[in-house]
C-alpha cells in the first residue's frame, strides 16, 4: 500500500531538459515553473545553477516564489557549486554523486572512501547553510546492495534530508527496484526518493513499485522527458496514484493536458496521439463496437473522463466505423434516415475512402457519400 503523505517532485526544468536536442530558453523555463506551481506541484527541480548565464537568469525568477512551492537547485558533488547555489538564495539543494564501481572507476574517478567523506562532508556544509539536504545514490540499479546501506547510513548520520535512489540507466525491474529501496529503509530512517529512467519503458511501474515499498518522495517530467529514453510522465504516475491506488498528490490533474502542450511546444516536438492520459487519441473512438458503446454510456471504453485531465472526448469515422456512429453523424447534420440499407452501403464506401486517405473521414464527407447514394440508388 502507498502512504498518502507522498510527495511529487518534478524535474522537467533539470533532469527532463537534459533530454538530447532540449534547451529551454529563460522565458520558456520560468513559463513552464509557473504552470507546474499553479497545478499544485510543490517541489520542483529548478536547474542547475553552476551552469551560470542565462540559467541563473531564469532560476533567479523562479526563486520569487520560493515562499510558495520547494525549489531544488541541483548540484554535482562538488563544494563550489553548492557554495554558488546557497549564495543565489536556495533553501534545498540536491548533490548528484554516483555509488557504484562502475560510475565510481569511469565516472568520477574516485574510490568508495572518497564518497564516504565527500558527501558526507558536503552534507554537512549544506546543513551548516540551513538547507534541506537531498543526495544522490546515483546508478543504484549496479551498486552493491551492502555499501548502498553503508552510504545511507553515512549520509544519514551526516544531516541528509533524503536519499535518491537513481536507477541511471533504468536497468531495474519493478521488484528489483522495490527491494532497493526496502534495503535502506531496513538499516536507517532516511526519506528515500523515487528517481527511475525509462530505458526498457518501466519508470512509471517502477516508481509505483518504489512507492509501494515505502519511498516518501518521486520525481517525474512533464512528457516523461530526460536523458535517453526519458523519465516517468508526470501526468501518467498522477493519474495511476489517483486512479489505481486512490492516493491524492495534490496536483489539479486538469491541468495535466495543457502542461504537456506547453512542454511539447517548448521542445519543439509533435506529442503522439496515442501518449497516455493526454493524447488525441486517448479519449477518441472510432471503432463500431467502441462508439456504439460509448453513445450509450461514455463508461464503457474510457477509465475516467476526459475533463478531469482537461482533455476532450472524440467520435471519429473511419475504416473500423459501424452503421451506429454513422448514424450519429448524418443525424447530427439533419439528416432523417427512413432506410437502413443506405447505412450499409455508407458504410462500405467510408472505408474504401478512409483506406484511399489513409485516415479518418470527416462529418462533412460522410454526408457527401449519403447524398451520393441517394442519387445513385432508389432505396424503398
Amino acid at each position: 500500500m502507498i502512504n498518502q503523505n507522498i510527495i511529487l517532485e518534478d524535474t522537467t526544468l533539470r533532469d527532463g531538459e537534459q533530454a538530447p536536442g532540449v534547451a529551454f530558453s529563460p522565458e520558456n523555463k520560468v513559463r513552464i515553473f509557473n504552470a507546474l506551481a499553479d497545478a499544485g506541484v510543490k517541489w520542483i527541480e529548478a536547474g542547475i545553477p553552476a551552469m551560470k548565464g542565462k540559467e541563473v537568469i531564469a532560476l533567479k525568477e523562479i526563486l520569487e516564489r520560493k515562499q510558495e512551492v520547494n525549489i531544488i537547485g541541483w548540484n554535482r558533488g562538488v563544494l563550489e557549486d553548492i557554495k554558488y547555489t546557497t549564495s543565489l538564495g536556495f533553501n534545498a539543494i540536491h548533490i548528484g554523486l554516483p555509488t557504484s564501481d562502475i560510475h565510481l572507476k569511469h565516472s568520477v574517478g574516485k574510490s568508495k572512501s572518497w564518497l564516504l567523506k565527500s558527501a558526507t562532508d558536503l552534507v554537512k556544509y549544506a546543513k551548516d547553510k540551513g538547507c534541506f539536504v537531498s543526495i544522490s545514490a546515483e546508478d543504484v540499479g549496479r551498486t552493491d546492495i551492502n555499501f548502498l546501506q553503508e552510504y545511507a547510513i553515512a549520509v544519514h548520520e551526516a544531516g541528509a534530508d533524503r536519499l535518491r535512489l537513481s536507477d541511471t540507466i533504468g536497468i531495474l525491474n519493478s521488484v528489483s527496484y522495490a527491494s532497493k529501496v526496502k534495503a535502506v529503509s531496513d538499516v536507517c530512517a532516511i526519506d528515500t526518493q523515487c528517481h527511475c529512467h525509462n530505458d526498457f519503458g518501466l519508470a512509471v511501474a517502477n516508481t509505483l513499485a518504489g512507492l509501494e515499498a515505502g519511498a516518501k518522495y518521486f520525481h517525474c517530467c512533464i512528457n516523461g522527458i530526460g536523458e535517453r529514453a526519458g523519465m516517468p510522465d508526470l501526468a501518467q504516475t498522477v493519474m495511476s496514484l489517483r486512479e489505481l491506488y486512490s492516493v491524492d498528490t495534490g496536483i489539479d490533474a486538469s491541468h495535466l493536458t495543457s502542461l504537456s502542450h506547453l512542454v511539447a511546444n517548448a521542445c519543439n516536438q509533435q506529442l503522439p496521439p496515442w501518449q497516455p492520459i493526454i493524447g488525441s487519441n486517448v479519449f477518441a473512438h472510432e471503432s463500431g463496437i467502441h462508439t456504439k458503446g460509448m453513445l450509450k454510456n461514455s463508461r464503457t471504453f474510457e477509465p475516467f473522463s476526459p475533463d478531469i485531465v482537461g482533455n476532450s472526448r472524440k467520435l471519429c469515422i473511419g475504416k473500423h466505423s459501424g452503421r451506429a456512429v454513422l448514424r450519429y453523424f448524418l443525424e447530427d447534420q439533419g439528416v432523417s434516415i427512413a432506410e437502413e440499407n443506405i447505412l450499409e452501403d455508407c458504410l462500405a464506401r467510408v472505408r474504401d475512402l478512409s483506406i484511399e486517405k489513409q485516415g479518418e473521414v470527416t462529418p462533412k464527407e460522410l454526408l457527401n457519400i449519403y447524398n451520393t447514394l441517394l442519387q445513385e440508388v432508389n432505396y424503398v
